[in-house]
């Protein structure tokens, strides 16, 4: 059986010391850690690196300081200040929330109340109890999998259902009833810089006398691998369209891909006109090989707007759509 089984609180001991000499204590969302504060932070970190995530989070802090701010604020606001970071649906999810937390007046701090709010889920409610209220919180996410995965030699995918549940126990039952915060970022910050996917720094790790995957000399094949799949191939048609210096955009739906934000308009099969260039873009489920095609329209339709040049600066755009846009603009230039 595991030390850390037998004994959590040594655990506990060893992530909280560990933290407080190795751990990062610099990252913007560590200061003045409010529930809003870790709400934006660990919803733009979902799937994302945080070196791409500080930027955003201080445009986003200053565009909405509070809760209140974003509550008020327009969709299209929302997904122009979240535009690069991709995974849109997580932007949607946060506007969300922020109106549900706003009608209540505040958030709730019971971790029962946090996960009744509309887009947070059981690893975003465990942060705010740790790092806000530095409360019991339990969290797993890559970094918690991965390591527990190793610490206590778990076979199988760790997002199955099956392995997800034995995290999750092992989650609540590991998490201290106090420092809680540093507890949390401990996890965080072990998984990140010392349990890493490869080459990881077992010589630096403070658990390493008790780590099964270390003594059996499993580092390596833990977690186990997802099997690979084929990436299926997707065609793309879209238009562009300009009128005295406009450019003529379209809303997408409120639900699919690029939900809510602006883009060149898409149509179902490649018209008889000329092409104009192409792009690729890779999504979680499938790649996109899109061709832009030139077309002549006067008149545009509900759901499509005129827009200048310096007007595109301040609208939400899907990054590949925005990239290839700029890139046309600067050929025009040029």
């Amino acid at each position: 059986m595991s030390l850390f089984l037998q004994s959590p609180s040594l655990l506990a001991e060893k992530m909280i010391s560990w933290q407080a000499s190795q751990g990062r204590h610099t990252l913007p969302w560590q200061q003045n850690p409010t529930p809003y504060r870790v709400l934006v932070s660990e919803m733009m970190l979902q799937q994302t690196q945080v070196s791409t995530v500080i930027p955003y989070f201080e445009r986003w802090m200053a565009a909405f300081p509070d809760v209140t701010d974003l509550a008020k604020a327009e969709t299209d606001q929302v997904m122009a200040l979240w535009q690069g970071l991709g995974y849109y649906a997580r932007a949607r999810n946060l506007h969300k929330a922020a109106k549900t937390i706003a009608a209540l007046g505040d958030f709730p701090f019971e971790l029962a109340d946090l996960l009744q709010i509309p887009g947070i889920g059981r690893y975003t409610a465990g942060a705010i109890r740790s790092f806000a209220y530095d409360s019991w919180g339990p969290i797993v996410d890559g970094n918690v999998r991965r390591l527990f995965c190793r610490l206590f030699a778990i076979e199988g995918v760790s997002t199955s259902s099956a392995v997800d549940k034995k995290l999750w126990a092992l989650a609540e039952q590991l998490t201290p009833v106090k420092h809680n915060r540093r507890f949390a970022q401990a996890l965080l910050d072990l998984g990140a810089t010392v349990c890493k996917p490869r080459q990881p720094s077992c010589h630096a790790c403070p658990l390493q006398a008790g780590c099964l995957a270390y003594q059996q000399n499993r580092v390596a094949e833990l977690p186990t691998a997802k099997p690979k799949k084929v990436t299926p191939v997707k065609q793309g048609h879209f238009l562009w369209v300009e009128k005295q210096g406009l450019l003529l955009l379209e809303k997408r739906p409120s639900s699919g891909i690029w939900a809510d934000l602006w883009a060149l308009p898409q149509v179902d099969d490649a018209p008889d006109t000329e092409l104009q260039g192409e792009f690729n873009h890779v999504f979680s489920h499938y790649r996109l090989e899109a061709k832009v095609w030139l077309l002549d329209v006067r008149e545009a339709k509900p759901e499509q707007s005129w827009y200048s040049k310096k007007q595109l600066e301040n609208v939400g755009l899907p990054a590949p759509i925005r990239s290839w846009i700029e890139a046309r603009l600067q050929d025009e230039t040029d």
